[in-house]
């Protein structure tokens, strides 16, 4: 599939969907936001696909909404962006955290605004060395949306949060990775190789008990701890009659390697 604002390319049970307006920072207008809900879409309805990367095209990774996009003149009423986040980003959000596979987020330069957080709702953060993460949105009066303001302070703990939101510093990749906002910090040439290798290898595990793993953690960091032993119960219940749990074990036994289905 190739759009004017999203590539998506499907191969060896990866999807890879690249942002694809480097012009303007791959920033969001409505026309990519349409293309990548169709792109997500097809993934949904694809049972061949076990693993997505997403990335971005050029020198940064997102910058967020287009503001000329947006623009808000002083003959005109105010915009209502409640409906851009309700319609767009809020939907986006979900989609990632609940998409039954490994997502992947390889951030290959800046990240701004909504596209920091659409980046932290992704499973797996890979950025390279020249990344970096910026809360921009105090800038112009607004506050962190597309799930910043529970990502953050979940994350990196209140103190930091509140930094990163009220100043708007730009946070390299490599104190990201120390302050535990993502998974890894990469020299800037290795990045997509070692994304890709990475989606590859996750596309090959047991993705049904990967997703089970995905919701048990998401929903753990606002569960009690009763409701946490309960929905892993529910889950492990569930894991146990798997077939890639049967394969797993047999494997094991049998000191050979597993060959998952994802089922």
């Amino acid at each position: 599939m190739t759009d004017s604002s999203i590539l998506l390319d499907c191969r060896d049970g990866v999807a890879e969907i690249t942002l694809n307006r480097p012009e303007r920072l791959n920033s969001f207008n409505a026309e990519m936001h349409e293309a990548l809900k169709s792109a997500l879409v097809t993934i949904r309805r694809d049972s061949t696909i076990r693993c997505l990367l997403l990335t971005g095209a050029g020198r940064g990774f997102c910058a967020g909404q287009d503001l000329s996009d947006r623009k808000v003149a002083a003959d005109t009423g105010p915009p209502d962006l409640g409906e851009s986040i309700e319609q767009n980003y809020n939907p986006l959000v979900r989609s990632l955290t609940a998409l039954e596979m490994p997502v992947i987020c390889a951030v290959n330069g800046v990240a701004a605004g909504a596209g920091a957080n659409i980046a932290l709702a992704c499973d797996i953060v890979l950025a390279a060395e020249s990344a970096s993460f910026v809360q921009v949105f105090c800038n112009i009066g607004l506050l962190p949306d597309s799930g910043g303001t529970w990502m953050l302070p979940n994350m990196v703990g209140l103190a930091r949060a509140k930094g990163l939101a009220m100043l708007g510093d730009k946070l390299p990749a490599r104190q990201a990775e120390q302050w535990g906002l993502i998974w890894r910090c990469i020299e800037d040439d290795a990045l997509m190789s070692e994304a890709r290798q990475m989606a590859a290898h996750l596309a090959t595990r047991p993705t049904a008990g990967l997703a089970k793993i995905k919701r048990a953690l998401n929903e753990g960091a606002s569960n009690t701890l009763d409701q946490q032993l309960d929905l892993e119960l529910q889950l492990q219940t569930v894991a146990g009659r798997s077939d890639d749990y049967r394969e797993g074990v047999a494997a094991f036994l049998e000191k050979r390697a597993p060959q998952f289905k994802g089922s």
